[in-house]
């Protein structure tokens, strides 16, 4: 992985380089699921590993893949692609499992793989248009354009609301 390098401009001023304050540095990681490339904060990020089968627990929706032994720690482990509605991820041992931590929750989130660590400063960050329905469009928080691609962020909060998941993978409040 390569850390992407962020476009600060340098103030010249009686010769000593110092960057312009325009706004926050925020790093991501990135990841695919399927042809689109999306997002989420590296702070939320515990560790990333590859895919293991999970044990299902019953009645949940499609994109719950059951739960899964981290160490003692038992971690519900959800399908992006599934969740996005673009249909269930037949795993390989490709895949990857990025354990995030929301609200003090912790979880798997399937994903076809891991691409590289964002370093954007908030300026960067392109508020999502306002479209008719899409596909995940209320789990964005915006847009970071890196080269000619569009790289879509996340918000986990949104992506994971109380009430979302059967009662025994609700994030806590």
């Amino acid at each position: 992985m390569s850390e992407q390098a962020s476009n600060v401009p340098m103030n010249d001023a009686a010769g000593d380089a110092a960057p312009v304050h325009q706004g926050e540095l925020h790093q991501f990681i990135s990841f695919r699921v399927g042809d689109e490339e999306f997002a989420i904060d590296i702070m939320a990020v515990r560790e990333i590993k590859g895919w293991t089968q999970t044990a299902p627990l019953p009645n949940q929706p499609d994109y719950n893949l059951g739960v899964l032994n981290l160490r003692g720690t038992i971690v519900p482990t959800f399908d992006l692609r599934c969740r996005f509605g673009l249909g269930r991820t037949e795993t390989t041992p490709f895949h990857v499992v990025i354990i995030v931590t929301v609200k003090e929750r912790t979880m798997g989130l399937l994903v076809d793989a891991v691409s590289d660590i964002l370093t954007v400063n908030e300026d960067q960050i392109r508020p999502v248009p306002d479209m008719d329905r899409i596909a995940a469009a209320e789990f964005l928080s915006g847009i970071i354009p890196v080269e000619e691609n569009m790289v879509v962020l996340l918000s986990l909060e949104k992506l994971f609301q109380r009430g979302d998941f059967g009662s025994s993978t609700e994030v806590a409040a």
